[in-house]
């Protein structure tokens, strides 16, 4: 089954959000629709950034799930940007 991913920058905290369960949060979300095979925060040209990598059969269902995962991490934390790439071979390519 194709890998993907949804790359989420992350902003502002929501009032009473701790930083250790926005992970959680945006994991769970993955979850709830399919396998989660990685997920990571990282700090990239000075952005806070998490990616949840998933399985899909198709890069239209994978935009569909890396939504619902926004929509969720959204309550959580501001997501002002994201972006879904698709593992070819050995390189990630953007489906959206």
């Amino acid at each position: 089954m194709p890998d993907f991913r949804v790359t989420m920058t992350m902003g502002a905290l929501r009032a009473g959000v701790t930083p250790a369960s926005v992970l959680p949060t945006a994991k769970a979300a993955a979850a709830d629709l399919t396998m989660v095979e990685a997920a990571d925060i990282a700090v990239v040209a000075g952005s806070a950034r998490i990616v949840v990598r998933f399985e899909s059969d198709d890069a239209e269902l994978a935009t569909q799930i890396a939504e619902h995962v926004v929509a969720a991490t959204q309550a959580a934390v501001e997501v002002p940007r994201f972006g879904v790439t698709q593992r070819v071979g050995g390189r990630w390519v953007v489906v959206r």
